[in-house]
């Protein structure tokens, strides 16, 4: 009974510690003073159409949701063929392969951010927006790969296996074969690795420039020089468009889809 106790009350502390913030957050969004304050004295709406008046808000949202679709397209063409490669074969330099794929989420991000600053902007002097949806896609392959993998793993190889010795290709095998039946693992790995490269902040503080930022770096400028709740509003903007994106999912393939 002790025991059981302290783990509701573990658990509880753990929710709360999770979700405070974000209440905290969305209850400053609707303040009506200049400043963030909690609770607020009064309530408006006035911050989040602030956030609508804003251009840079809105060329940053953009550009981060351009940057963050492009990237993860990139991603998923590179890590779909390298998850199956390094789930199906075994080769000399697997090992290394394996380790070069995930180095991304092993070194720490400003270092990554940093190297990637250096070498192509720096040295191969490519221009801020290539050098951001490469930085980018490097990043989120680790999360490709991790889940299509996993996806592979829970697929019974004799499938393949009697699909080619009935004439099919490897390619063809994989095309009508694999793919349909790893396609939930496709589309958990597409939104993680989306999520991901929206949210970044480490490799794009490196690669963006004049001109050309995403909405995490334009949020945290903002922040720097401005102490109103504009910012908690469009937190709340972004957790409401996550939730609503969950919600879609749920109807169309239900969560349990993706357990499969």
């Amino acid at each position: 009974m002790k025991k059981n106790k302290f783990l509701v009350i573990f658990s509880i502390l753990v929710y709360i510690f999770l979700f405070a913030p974000l209440i905290i957050i969305a209850v400053t969004a609707f303040g009506g003073e200049s400043y963030i304050a909690f609770p607020p004295k009064n309530i408006s709406l006035k911050w989040f159409i602030n956030i609508f008046n804003s251009q840079t808000f809105m060329e940053t949202l953009k550009t981060s949701m351009e940057i963050s679709l492009i990237a993860t397209i990139f991603a998923l063409v590179i890590g779909v063929p390298a998850a199956y490669s390094l789930s199906r074969f075994n080769f000399r330099g697997k090992i290394i392969l394996k380790n070069f794929f995930f180095s991304p989420v092993i070194i720490p991000g400003i270092v990554v951010g940093f190297s990637l600053f250096q070498f192509m902007i720096i040295k191969l002097k490519l221009p801020i927006y290539i050098s951001l949806l490469i930085g980018h896609t490097i990043v989120i392959i680790p999360y490709i790969i991790r889940v299509i993998a996993s996806s592979l793993e829970g697929f019974d190889y004799a499938i393949e296996e009697a699909a080619m010795s009935l004439g099919a290709s490897r390619v063809e095998t994989f095309l009508k074969i694999v793919f349909p039946n790893i396609t939930s693992g496709v589309i958990a790995a597409f939104m993680l690795a989306f999520i991901n490269s929206f949210n970044n902040v480490p490799v794009s503080i490196f690669l963006t420039g004049p001109g050309i930022s995403t909405l995490p770096i334009s949020m945290m400028s903002y922040v720097e020089y401005n102490y109103d709740p504009t910012v908690s509003a469009l937190s709340v903007l972004l957790m409401v468009m996550t939730v609503i994106v969950m919600f879609i999912v749920e109807k169309t393939l239900g969560l349990s889809y993706f357990s499969k």
